[in-house]
């Protein structure tokens, strides 16, 4: 018997082209790991990144504060009321609001706004530097402080 010809020779097999079921699903259970990881730490990260709008508006108003005792002797804005002698900035992620309890006290008070990332977060400051930090109902930020004001995770002043 005669050996096949070359011209009588089958074609080289072709390849499939593409992934297999389980290569993709190797992907798709790597991308759900990362972003199981990922996104509650960026979460973290941008909520981090927007605390200092309390904590610089709360800072400078209480200079403002010392500023309008030094030249009215009083904290209060007018004799009838019980709001304090400078405006308040209006924040983008936090209402703040000052209140002065007495004509030599008051107290400003940096509030998260409800629906965003900050809901939850109260900062306060007064007349003697005393700073309060309570957190509410946000994983992980929980927390109460009467010395400082927290800005991470876990308490962390």
């Amino acid at each position: 018997m005669n050996p096949p010809s070359k011209d009588h020779a089958p074609p080289p097999r072709q390849r499939q082209a593409g992934f297999t079921l389980i290569e993709v699903m190797i992907v798709v259970a790597i991308i759900a790991i990362l972003s199981a990881i990922a996104v509650p730490m960026y979460t973290d990260y941008v909520r981090r990144g927007r605390i200092p709008e309390a904590t610089s508006n709360l800072s400078s108003q209480r200079v403002k504060m010392e500023q309008w005792f030094q030249d009215n002797q009083s904290y209060y804005k007018s004799s009838t009321s019980t709001d304090c002698g400078v405006a308040v900035p209006t924040g983008t992620y936090f209402t703040v609001v000052c209140k002065a309890t007495t004509a030599t006290t008051y107290v400003l008070t940096a509030t998260g706004i409800a629906g965003t990332l900050v809901e939850g977060f109260v900062y306060k400051i007064d007349e003697s530097d005393n700073r309060t930090t309570t957190i509410t109902g946000t994983s992980g930020w929980a927390a109460t402080s009467s010395t400082c004001w927290i800005t991470n995770r876990g308490g962390v002043c």
